[in-house]
């Protein structure tokens, strides 16, 4: 397993110039969220990786990898295999614990649906496939609320053209299988995140700087559009986007964008950045305390300590 060092160090380093206020910070900086190790690749060989999602109970990690068409699962023992093969180009991934989903994941596969697996028998439930008598354009990334209804966004990436929703919008299957769009237009939503009272639904943009995020008001109900922060920019670019998310324990949200994964409270201040080699797509956390942060990067897996803990998935 290689450790990164020099990663950790350009992370203060980073962190330390973005406070400052150099690169265009557009919120207030809060007390700086740190990692307490450094970062680790865990392997990286893959051709895309992304939708990284830890099930406490089986303390597996599942990521999918796009252009592969796979799922691959990371064991306890730290051993890597194939859980499917082909994934329908499976993209964001959540376990579920609940219910009479628990043992399942929900994944949106971007070839339009978005789907249950069994992770025992890896049978395949496809939970919804298209809106208003159309697929779906390409379904990227999802999450579950306590209803066990499931938001979703669906931009653009590996879509059909012209869309066939026309529009980019977030979706949200309710239990009972009904569909509804929640959302209207969004410049390519990908991340999406619930807080950790279930209050507030996030969006990750990846075509505009400023996060958004919503009120729900109930299962599949939206309050009015707001912009929660707007990421730190690479120097000389302005309106890049992010592109996965997770929330931990206290609210923080930590977004993957161009510099990083940023970290931002649940007020939208700044509080930090995490560098890994390559340019980050998704994040999640896992392990026995909940403080890992596994972050899938182009062709590798990496994972770094953190001092929260990540939210457990419903």
């Amino acid at each position: 397993m290689t450790i990164f060092a020099s990663a950790a160090l350009r992370t203060t380093a980073l962190a330390t110039t973005l406070a400052g206020g150099l690169l265009g910070v557009a919120t207030h900086a809060a007390d700086p969220i740190s990692p307490v190790g450094l970062v680790q690749v865990v392997r990286d060989d893959f051709e895309f990786t992304e939708g990284p999602a830890y099930d406490p109970d089986s303390k597996t990690l599942y990521f999918s990898d796009i252009p592969a068409n796979k799922i691959y699962a990371l064991d306890a023992k730290g051993e890597v295999s194939v859980f499917l093969d082909p994934s329908n180009h499976t993209n964001g991934i959540v376990s579920r614990r609940g219910g009479e989903s628990k043992g399942k994941l929900f994944a949106c596969q971007m070839d339009g649906q978005i789907v249950a697996y069994d992770t025992k028998t890896k049978a395949t439930e496809v939970l919804a496939d298209q809106y208003d008598g159309e697929r779906f354009n390409a379904p990227n990334d999802l999450v579950v609320d306590r209803d066990g209804g499931v938001y979703f966004t669906d931009p653009l990436f590996r879509a059909p053209q012209p869309l066939p929703q026309e529009i980019q919008a977030v979706y949200y299957r309710a239990a009972d299988g009904n569909v509804t769009r929640v959302t209207g237009a969004i410049a390519a939503p990908n991340g999406v995140a619930l807080s950790p009272d279930g209050k507030r639904l996030y969006v990750v943009p990846s075509m505009q700087a400023e996060m958004l995020a919503y009120p729900v008001t109930g299962p599949g109900k939206l309050g009015d559009e707001a912009v929660l922060c707007k990421l730190v920019q690479p120097e000389g670019k302005s309106g890049t986007g992010g592109d996965g998310m997770v929330v931990d324990v206290e609210g923080n949200l930590y977004i993957t964008s161009q510099l990083g994964v940023q970290i931002f409270s649940a007020t939208g201040e700044y509080r930090g950045i995490v560098q890994t080699p390559q340019v980050p797509a998704n994040v999640t956390f896992g392990d026995e305390d909940g403080k890992t942060m596994y972050i899938t990067a182009r062709t590798g897996l990496y994972k770094v300590r953190m001092p929260i803990a990540g939210l457990t998935p419903n």
